[in-house]
């Protein structure tokens, strides 16, 4: 009875076998798959946040030179396009000129100063100058350092988007330009943020 009962089966039973044999197999080149695809994706990610994300003690020990190309590069990641570095002994007050991604045209002023530093109104003044000089729509002011309260408020009086060390911080990590401007002029640091920056760079 067993050998009739067997040689029934037999071909089911194999046919199971090999069925199993080829779902274990394919779940298993699946998964290998899978896993190796997220370990690749996870090595890209980190090799783009550590090319792009530079900690701003790197833009310090940048020169100026740098420090606009340094800015060149973020416009052209958030869509500007026809950026270019102008500056120079005789750039009428303009570092960086282009076009933002609504079409509006920019001239941006570089300010790499140390952090201890602040931007006096005047400077900010000479880069309105120059928005009116390349018939810009954008004046973008970007430093290293904070503006003097006189700067700051010039700035958001005559619309020009002052980016400070702060803002120029979360531009860096991922933020787009045009974000910035929805948080322009509302301050650089509570009271405990400067204790800190004065802790730190005086």
């Amino acid at each position: 009875m067993l050998v009739i009962f067997w040689s029934a089966i037999w071909p089911y039973f194999v046919a199971a076998l090999v069925l199993g044999g080829v779902v274990s197999g394919g779940w298993w080149l699946w998964r290998t798959d899978r896993f190796s695809k997220g370990g690749d994706q996870q090595w890209r990610h980190d090799e783009a946040v550590k090319a792009g994300h530079r900690a701003l003690a790197e833009v310090d020990a940048m020169t100026g030179t740098e420090f606009e190309d340094f800015v060149v590069g973020l416009c052209r990641r958030d869509g500007c396009t026809d950026v270019r570095r102008v500056g120079g002994s005789h750039d009428n007050g303009a570092d960086v000129r282009g076009i933002l991604p609504d079409g509006r045209s920019m001239v941006i002023q570089c300010k790499r100063y140390t952090p201890k530093s602040r931007i006096p109104s005047r400077e900010v003044r000479d880069l309105l100058g120059a928005r009116v000089h390349f018939k810009g729509d954008v004046a973008i002011f970007v430093t290293t350092t904070y503006f003097s309260g006189p700067a700051e408020k010039f700035a958001t009086e005559n619309d020009i988007l002052a980016i400070h060390r702060d803002h120029l911080g979360l531009w860096n990590n991922g933020a787009s330009l045009l974000s910035l401007a929805t948080v322009n002029g509302l301050g650089q640091g509570d009271r405990r943020h400067r204790e800190r920056w004065k802790a730190t760079y005086e």
